[in-house]
């Protein structure tokens, strides 16, 4: 079992920044890959960004390309996501969440290990 738990959420303005952390403990070294989803009041979760444990390979969805930025800490077993230029259509939910095989890093059907989340709220 893996567990994450994510922090750094707050109330922003819009252009400001904010990090997420997202701390693993457990089994981690069943963890292929990580990611951050969004979920906003009445909408599905989407996908923000994934990254691979070992090579840090990344993936980003178009809407955060340029100003997210997803990385981990293997010796920390942490994954950040690095936010800037933020507006007020990022405002969700932000879970971590994580996977064991390679595949579609899009897709949330193919993490088992998920957060409680972290509400990321950005002002106009």
């Amino acid at each position: 079992q893996v567990r994450l738990v994510e922090s750094g959420g707050g109330l922003v303005q819009t252009g400001g920044s904010l990090r997420l952390s997202c701390a693993a403990s457990g089994r981690t070294f069943n963890v292929y890959a990580m990611g951050w989803f969004r979920q906003a009041p009445g909408k599905e979760r989407e996908f923000v960004a994934a990254i691979t444990w070992s090579g840090g390979d990344t993936y980003y969805a178009d809407s955060v390309k340029g100003r997210f930025t997803i990385s981990r800490d293997n010796g920390k077993n942490t994954m950040y996501l690095q936010m800037n230029s933020l507006k007020p259509e990022d405002t969700a939910v932000y879970y971590c969440a994580g996977r064991w095989y390679s595949g579609n890093y899009y897709s949330r059907n193919e993490y088992g290990y998920w957060g409680q989340g972290t509400q990321v709220t950005v002002s106009s």
